[in-house]
């Protein structure tokens, strides 16, 4: 096992998910249901499952296209979720100060 792109990877994924509307939204559950250990089972379950679909999805998506188009395709598609992201805090924010 290639122990430094384990890390990497792990680094990554951490890094990236802290913070976000999953980890949030586990904690809003755990707050709300009183049971954090079966709220920790489905999240951790959830992203497993997602991070496996992910890693096999990517494997064999790999074998078909180029890994430079890959990584564009990827760029485009975090900026256009940025962009989007962006213009919706701005138009709720506007809705916000508009009451």
């Amino acid at each position: 096992m290639d122990f430094t792109l384990l890390l990497s990877i792990f680094t990554t994924v951490f890094l990236a998910e802290l913070g976000d509307k999953t980890q949030l939204a586990t904690f809003a559950l755990s707050g709300s249901t009183n049971k954090p250990y079966a709220v920790f089972l489905g999240s951790s379950l959830a992203l497993i499952i997602t991070s496996l679909i992910g890693a096999l999805a990517g494997g064999s998506i790999s074998s078909l296209f180029p890994e430079e188009l890959l990584e564009a395709l990827a760029a485009v598609i975090f900026i256009y979720l940025g962009i989007t992201l962006l213009r919706n805090a701005l138009m709720e924010q506007k809705e916000i100060q508009s009451l």
